[in-house]
């Protein structure tokens, strides 16, 4: 089993990603709202000029991403990558997403 770690910067995204899941039987994500450390400096540009600099490049209007949290068999990990893909776009695109999997050893609970 992979633990899958999901930074949606494309939040609009979230709904088609989930309803995809679900269709695929891929099921049990859990969701929180996130915020980039990058944005969050950017906050502070006195402190920091160059994150204020960096803001004007920046998607102003979007002002926090969602993690999502996703236990799936390694089986899945590229089928939810190509999901992910497909409704996301190109993942090496800028502030689009992030994916990371990392081993579970032991997991219960998960229901579908």
């Amino acid at each position: 089993m992979e633990l899958m770690i999901i930074v949606l910067n494309r939040t609009e995204k979230l709904d088609p990603f989930l309803e995809t899941l679900m269709e695929r039987q891929i099921c049990g994500a859990t969701i929180l709202d996130s915020i980039g450390m990058v944005r969050e400096l950017s906050k502070k540009s006195e402190d920091y000029p160059i994150f204020g600099t960096l803001n004007f490049l920046m998607d102003t209007e979007r002002k926090h991403s969602k993690t999502i949290f996703i236990v799936v068999s390694k089986s899945q990990v590229n089928e939810v990558k190509q999901i992910l893909s497909d409704i996301v776009g190109d993942l090496s695109m800028p502030d689009t997403a992030i994916i990371i999997t990392l081993p579970v050893s032991s997991a219960e609970g998960i229901v579908c």
